[in-house]
């Protein structure tokens, strides 16, 4: 099986506390789907943060016509600094979502690392390249945006040459 990865970085001007907040309650997990994916979450999760052995079911149509039930585990969570959460049952042989946050000038920085592998082989590799690389860049891309539209934005502080 190959292992592909997705990599993203946000700068948003908000306080870790604010971020933390708002990225460790599964709750905003639905804000931040975009609405095409009909994204359920099926556990509940009212009032709750995130914590390590977390288990979330979802439902979600990752195509027009096409539900599928999604349980993912979160394995690992240092406050203020990242959680992972990794499937369990879904549509991917492998997934493994690392969110990683840091304090910047004037605010933060979020990484999020996903590194995934699909079932069915050279038949998986094929649907790779002609759905789902795509169809997980404009979720990230989605959620780049919702976070801007939510918190606004922060340009990342350059070095400077001497």
């Amino acid at each position: 099986m190959r292992i592909y990865t997705l990599k993203r970085e946000q700068y948003l001007p908000i306080t870790m506390e604010k971020a933390w907040e708002f990225f460790s309650t599964p709750l905003n997990l639905n804000e931040m789907t975009p609405d095409d994916m009909a994204f359920e979450i099926l556990t509940d999760v009212e009032g709750q943060k995130m914590y390590p052995g977390m288990i979330i079911n979802y439902k979600v149509s990752p195509f027009p016509g096409v539900k599928v039930r999604w349980t993912t585990e979160i394995t690992h969570v240092k406050d203020f600094k990242y959680f992972v959460d990794e499937q369990r049952f879904g549509p991917y042989s492998f997934w493994h979502h690392k969110h990683f946050f840091e304090e910047v000038e004037g605010g933060i920085k979020t990484v999020d690392i996903v590194d995934y592998g699909l079932p069915l082989g050279f038949l998986g590799t094929i649907a790779h390249e002609i759905l789902v690389k795509n169809k997980l860049k404009n979720i990230f891309d989605f959620r780049y945006n919702k976070m801007k539209e939510l918190f606004g934005t922060l340009e990342p502080a350059t070095k400077q040459e001497a």
